[in-house]
């Protein structure tokens, strides 16, 4: 009773005084704030899976919309044609499940059930993540009635939920006591932005400084990854140019912006590094064959057949070579590098392959191995869980996860110790010459030289969206 009665109390103050609005997404989500404050904010950090940007940006903010009551009249498509002003949004906790938080809010077990289902047909509850917001839909209670002075929530609508930036799933019932959902595309506009810099201390704090999202940020981090070591390539007085996109809601808002609300901003068209004077541009592409990827200006794919570093947002911990133990003592041979990241972290495999070994190994605590060709293999150690697909015998794609971040085995805290093998041998990831990805030829790459022409000129005749930084301390 207590509960509903606060979420009764916020919703009529928010619900009724401000609008009836669709909860919206704020645009410059954020990622997981352990790893921001332990690792995205500290300089250098290296990002090493190209097909996860999504999952680097999983905590939203609540944004309602102003407008009058009654905004959202006629969205919904059965009897009620109407969605009242009184709204309660739900926002995504750690272990929280879409038929718990309904119920909680004082929806009747049977029409949690009856809501749910309808929304399965379009999106499957199971997806909806941390940080997301449900908006539960309720008749208030008349003035005057005995219900008004009770701290209960009216009758059960339906709820609104946006699975992804531009769609929303409507859930409604209807006059005869069913659910019906329907899924809907937002009209988007979209429009390109530049920003720039000088790097003072990482590319992350200097990328924020010009005001670059923090999704966008993650891509840019991870489109270079496999070529630049963020922990030693990176200089003072290094710089960076970035070109991408952002896609508005319609007219209104944004700081007189009249495109509308910032709802999404990406992907990145352009970038280009200038690391100790050399300059390193890339563009994406797409192909005729339908796949798009980072190219550099000669055509060559900047995706490797292996990433050095499989791991989001995590901090080089200890490098290749000899150091003293820290558990042991004395000094040994480290043969790979090791990641710290807060437990829990996502592991991927770094590239296609087969996994040859999986489960404890000694000193290694929980151990894959993966072998990606003739050549090569990876190995993961320390994980504190390792995925059912990624059992002995199974084959992996490259991105795919693995496991998680741990500390089993000889280990002092949470990280991930990764190697890769040449030939059998351990060799140093950030120093091995990874195998060429995909390199563009004849008509393919006279296709991306007449696109990359396109993609220099919106890029020249934009300004900066922000004044260019120079990040410092």
């Amino acid at each position: 009773m207590l509960l509903r009665g606060l979420l009764f109390a916020a919703a009529l103050v928010a619900g009724v005084a401000a609008s009836a609005g669709v909860i919206l997404i704020d645009p410059d989500t954020l990622v997981n704030r352990d790893a921001e404050g332990e690792t995205l904010s500290l300089a250098p950090i290296s990002l090493g899976n190209p097909t996860t940007a999504a999952k680097l940006t999983t905590r939203r903010r609540e944004t309602p919309r102003n407008g009058a009551p009654g905004a959202l009249q006629g969205a919904f498509t059965g009897a009620v044609t109407a969605l009242p002003d009184l709204k309660v949004p739900l926002r995504v906790g750690r272990g929280d499940t879409l038929a718990g938080m309904l119920t909680g809010a004082g929806v009747s077990a049977a029409d949690a059930q009856g809501a749910i289902s309808a929304l399965s047909k379009h999106f499957n509850p199971r997806r909806i993540r941390r940080g997301q917001t449900v908006s539960v839909l309720f008749t208030p209670p008349a003035m005057g009635s005995p219900e008004a002075d009770r701290p209960e929530p009216g009758k059960f609508l339906g709820f609104v939920v946006e699975p992804d930036y531009d769609t929303v799933i409507r859930v409604e019932k209807t006059a005869e006591g069913a659910f019906s959902a329907a899924k809907i595309k937002k009209t988007l506009t979209q429009a390109p932005a530049r920003a720039g810099g000088v790097i003072r201390t990482s590319l992350y704090v200097a990328g924020r400084k010009a005001g670059i999202p923090r999704r966008v940020l993650a891509e840019l981090i991870r489109a270079y990854s496999w070529d630049v070591d963020f922990q030693r390539d990176i200089r003072a007085g290094d710089r960076f140019e970035v070109l991408y996109m952002r896609f508005f809601d319609g007219p209104g808002g944004n700081k007189g912006n009249d495109k509308g609300r910032l709802v999404y901003s990406g992907p990145i068209l352009y970038a280009a590094l200038t690391l100790s004077g050399k300059r390193y541009p890339i563009y994406l592409h797409a192909t005729k064959d339908g796949n798009s990827d980072y190219f550099d200006d000669k055509g060559q794919s900047a995706r490797k057949a292996l990433m050095r570093t499989p791991i989001d947002g995590a901090r080089l911990s200890s490098g290749f070579g000899r150091r003293r133990h820290p558990i042991l003592g004395y000094t040994k041979l480290h043969r790979g590098v090791d990641f710290a990241a807060p437990r829990g972290t996502p592991i991927y495999a770094a590239g296609n392959g087969v996994v040859v070994q999986s489960g404890r190994n000694g000193a290694y605590g929980k151990y894959v191995r993966i072998r990606h060709n003739s050549r090569y293999s990876t190995a993961y150690a320390h994980m504190r869980v390792i995925n059912r697909s990624a059992r002995r015998g199974k084959r992996v794609k490259q991105g795919q996860i693995i496991g998680t971040v741990g500390s089993t085995g000889r280990s002092t805290g949470p990280h991930l110790h990764y190697e890769i093998l040449a030939g059998g041998v351990r060799t140093n990831p950030m120093k091995v010459k990874m195998p060429s990805g995909r390199k563009l030829k004849g008509e393919a790459l006279e296709d991306f030289q007449v696109a990359r022409a396109v993609i220099d000129g919106k890029f020249a005749a934009l300004e900066p969206e922000t004044k260019v930084a120079a990040a410092g301390k």
